[in-house]
């Protein structure tokens, strides 16, 4: 009877780790949309931080 568990168990992992392979592939492309859009929004943070303090003075 252990034997049986323990080899269903491997099986729902196996199973488990295919749907999430096939889900990443699935949305791929809005995956990568929304990384590139949290590191841009962080490009813009980073930038407002990084400011001078004579940014504002003309030349």
């Amino acid at each position: 009877m252990k034997v049986a568990r323990f080899v269903l168990k491997v099986v729902a992992l196996s199973l488990t780790t295919a749907a999430v392979v096939c889900a990443i592939i699935a949305y791929w492309d809005k995956l990568t949309e929304l990384g590139q859009n949290l590191f841009g929004k962080l490009q813009e943070k980073k930038a407002c931080i990084c400011k001078s303090e004579y940014d504002d003075y003309v030349e």
